[in-house]
């Protein structure tokens, strides 16, 4: 089992610039120009960077000249209907992410149907309720970043997700740890093995540490997927040790499994580098920084970040796994 490192020395943490996001972009589209307007007039009123076109056609240009979150297209018009609008950007790679909604004067079950089958994320009658419409567009929209937000591999909340999970922590002003994973030693691991004997290795990685931080730290503990081998763990401050030992020795039980029994009976790999030269690697382990805010406050996540990046880089040097605490007082 990994052992554990305090860093106690106080350092200061300058606060980075913040920068607002950028609207979510709507391209709303019917030839109607009374309702067109009337949508771009209360869409922008709701905060959204809208850009209106009359047709299916000159919809596909303005999306291809930048990707809008979602497309707002009404079914019947001149040209390019939106049923093929809505075919057209399904098919296409670059736009078969872009988020539909339909709009229709007909409110046939065969024509929802068809909506749903070219692939359409909702389906709405005029005349429409404004304020219902605003809250279908952000179901839609809210649903479209959940799934961007997710990582294929693990089914762990991605990127997106793990930043508003640590903002929403800072911001709450409780008591909170950052406890941010990779492993050492994976690229060797990867070379000697293959890519899908890899895939499973951050699959079971995925595995244990969110089982190990739900019972350790209960409902309230989230796991992300950072992306490659790098995971995170938020949680209780005075859960965050806890979680961390006990990662380190569930994955220390488990992972030689994940070995060849010839590798498994030595006790390393051997791969050959770029020069051809024979190199003996260690078995995987795992290495964990600690971010707390017991002892400093914090005012931003990318502060959070640094610090449990940090830390996450001094134990990295230690031979086999372990976990670092930032104890550090500001």
């Amino acid at each position: 089992m990994g052992g554990e490192i305090d860093v106690t020395t106080d350092v200061g943490t300058e606060e980075p610039g913040r920068t607002d996001p950028a609207p979510e972009s709507i391209v709303v589209v019917d030839d109607d120009p009374f309702i067109a307007r009337l949508l771009e007039i209360e869409l922008r009123a709701a905060g959204y960077a809208v850009r209106v076109a009359s047709d299916g056609q000159q919809a596909l240009e303005l999306v291809y000249e930048e990707l809008p979150d979602l497309v707002l297209a009404d079914v019947m018009m001149p040209n390019m209907d939106g049923f093929e609008l809505t075919r057209r950007l399904r098919r296409d790679s670059r736009t078969n992410s872009v988020s539909v909604i339909m709009l229709t004067a007909r409110g046939l079950s065969a024509d929802k149907l068809e909506g749903f089958s070219v692939g359409a994320d909702d389906y709405i009658v005029k005349p429409f309720d404004m304020p219902e419409l605003l809250a279908r567009i952000r179901g839609v929209l809210r649903r479209a970043r959940e799934m961007r937000a997710q990582s294929p591999l693990t089914s762990l909340p991605g990127n997106v997700r793990i930043e508003e999970e640590i903002e929403r922590r800072v911001r709450s002003g409780a008591s909170f740890a950052i406890l941010y994973a990779d492993l050492d030693h994976f690229k060797a691991y990867n070379d000697h093995y293959g890519f899908l004997r890899g895939d499973r290795v951050i699959q079971l990685t995925a595995r244990l540490i969110q089982e190990t931080a739900l019972e350790v730290g209960g409902e309230g503990a989230f796991v992300g997927h950072v992306g490659g081998d790098d995971f995170v763990v938020a949680c209780e401050a005075e859960d965050a040790e806890a979680i961390a030992r006990a990662i380190i020795e569930r994955f220390d039980r488990e992972v030689p499994q994940h070995y060849d029994p010839e590798d498994r009976a030595r006790g390393f790999i051997e791969v050959v580098d770029r020069r051809g030269e024979t190199q003996r690697f260690p078995f995987l382990s795992i290495s964990i920084g600690i971010a707390s805010s017991a002892r400093r406050r914090f005012t931003h996540f990318a502060e959070v970040v640094a610090v449990a990046t940090e830390m996450k880089a001094y134990t990295k040097g230690i031979r086999g796994s372990s976990f670092a605490v930032d104890r550090r007082v500001s």
